[in-house]
């Protein structure tokens, strides 16, 4: 492994004088609250309706030059990169969760994160610290105002880097000094014009191809998949869980084209899957799953993951399959560092199951696929339960083709909003799309009792209230928020356990 040291400090005066517009860009970071008003001063596609993803703004040459002006830290770091509409987080984390447990010091770059910005960041197991998380960001931010300078200077329409792109490089110049062995690299946006895909990867992974972001990324599974297999490289093994024949169909065609070997869900590998708990208590809902590769004569037995549902089992699959590769090109990877890797993973609001009464279940599924995913571990888990639901989500969602699942599932929904992020749909807009539904004949013999709460406090405090010991309530529609509810959730359960 090839060291980094830290990046210089770039000077905007050798842009030619520091004048005073030039001073405006530079920032001092010397603490967290500088380093989070620097990033979210940048322009954030996590927190706006409209995604440019096909205009010059979504462009790779701008990551290159940033990495460039940071000594490449890209090119000193080994990675597995992983795409996909779902999964592509949980399969990360499965992946550097095996390596870990290898004996590598892994990295994992996801997104978005729950509580903190430094959750994106994670070295061995653990959230980048906060005070190399400012030293990282101090680092970046004099190279990040320098190509603002220069972008103001252009007479083209060009914009600095974006906070994707920033947290993306932070990410790896945090790999890079940290001199890990392995970093897993989860794809924010679609892959192709993904800030990530600047990355040398060793292996390449697709969990999964469905309708969302269909904004940005097409219409169809077809173009949505042409825009996730951009992270083929040439020669490098591409791992796919994509069952649905069109999108399999791009996948396969790029791989040939780029000359990857291609290793294919329910071809070259498959698995089986059975729910179980981690104790006669029900405490927590696992996966036991059986791999098997059938060309290779490989097949391992009664694995446990940590997160519950098919959908998790599959994601499970191709991180096993993933693993494989590596393998065969040198990295040791004893089984049982697959099974303890895979048993201990801990992701928070993957289908969360805080156990009590009532049960809790937080969840940051956002489209109908993995809205789809949840309804089937929800049947599994609780399936005499009385389910309530608390919903909320963005405005770019399929909120008809959500709430088109959801109604049949749950005796009642409260709709909200999340406060931290801009992109929320209102309660009552939601709550009137319901009814729509509920009004046509489809629906008419539900009997749904719907409610809306401006915020997500005064909604937990109103679902707390009409929930019984033996219900079960939901919390889902987007990962922001699962984490503005998650930890509300968290409380009432230390409180309800405490008062036994």
């Amino acid at each position: 492994m090839v060291s980094c040291v830290k990046t210089r400090m770039v000077n905007p005066a050798k842009l030619g004088g520091g004048t005073s517009e030039q001073e405006q860009f530079k920032m001092q970071i010397v603490d967290l609250n500088s380093a989070h008003f620097f990033l979210y001063s940048r322009i954030d596609y996590e927190r706006v309706d409209s995604i440019p993803y096909r205009s010059r703004v979504f462009k790779l040459d701008r990551m290159r030059d940033l990495l460039d002006r940071l000594g490449r830290p890209h090119h000193h770091v080994h990675v597995v990169h992983v795409a996909g509409t779902k999964g592509k987080g949980s399969t990360a984390a499965m992946i550097a969760s095996v390596m870990d447990n290898a004996g590598y010091r892994t990295g994992l770059f996801t997104s978005p994160h729950l509580e903190r910005i430094q959750e994106r960041f994670v070295v061995a197991g653990r959230a980048c610290g906060e005070n190399k998380f400012v030293d990282l960001v101090a680092q970046v931010e004099p190279v990040v105002s320098e190509m603002d300078c220069e972008a103001t200077a252009s007479s083209a329409a060009e914009t600095g880097p974006t906070y994707f792109e920033i947290t993306t490089a932070i990410a790896l110049l945090y790999f890079c000094q940290d001199e890990v062995d392995l970093a897993v690299m989860e794809v924010g946006l679609g892959g192709r014009l993904d800030s990530t895909n600047v990355c040398l990867p060793l292996v390449t992974a697709i969990t999964s191809i469905s309708l969302d972001h269909t904004m940005q990324l097409g219409n169809t599974v077809g173009e949505i998949a042409t825009e996730k297999s951009g992270i083929i490289k040439p020669n490098v093994p591409v791992v796919s869980g994509v069952r649905e024949n069109v999108a399999g169909s791009v996948i396969e065609t790029t791989a040939r084209h780029w000359g990857a070997p291609l290793l294919t869900l329910g071809q070259d590998f498959d698995f089986e899957y059975a729910l179980d708990w981690t104790s006669a208590e029900m405490r927590r809902p696992l996966s036991r799953i059986t791999y098997r590769e059938p060309g290779a004569q490989f097949r391992m037995e009664d694995i446990q993951v940590g997160l519950p549902g098919k959908h998790q089992a599959s994601n499970a699959s191709v991180a096993i399959a993933v693993l494989g590769q590596l393998r065969k090109i040198g990295w040791k990877i004893s089984n049982g560092a697959i099974r303890d890797g895979l048993a201990n993973l801990s992701w928070p609001a993957r289908v969360e199951v805080f156990d009590n009464q009532p049960m809790v279940v937080v969840d940051g599924a956002h489209n109908v696929a993995s809205i789809e995913a949840l309804i089937d571990v929800l049947r599994d888990i609780a399936p005499h339960q009385s389910r309530r639901l608390i919903f909320a989500t963005s405005s770019d969602k399929d909120v008809d083709g959500m709430l088109q699942i959801l109604l049949p599932e749950f005796k009642s929904i409260v709709f909200t909003r999340f406060l931290n992020n801009p992109r929320s749909v209102s309660p009552e807009r939601l709550a009137q799309q319901a009814r729509n539904h509920l009004e046509n004949s489809t629906f008419r013999s539900l009997n749904v009792e719907i409610s809306m709460r401006p915020d997500p406090r005064s909604t937990w405090q109103l679902m707390t209230e009409k929930s019984g010991a033996s219900d079960l309530i939901c919390i889902t529609g987007s990962f922001f928020i699962a984490a503005e509810l998650r930890q509300l959730a968290r409380e009432f359960v230390t409180q309800c356990q405490g008062a036994v």
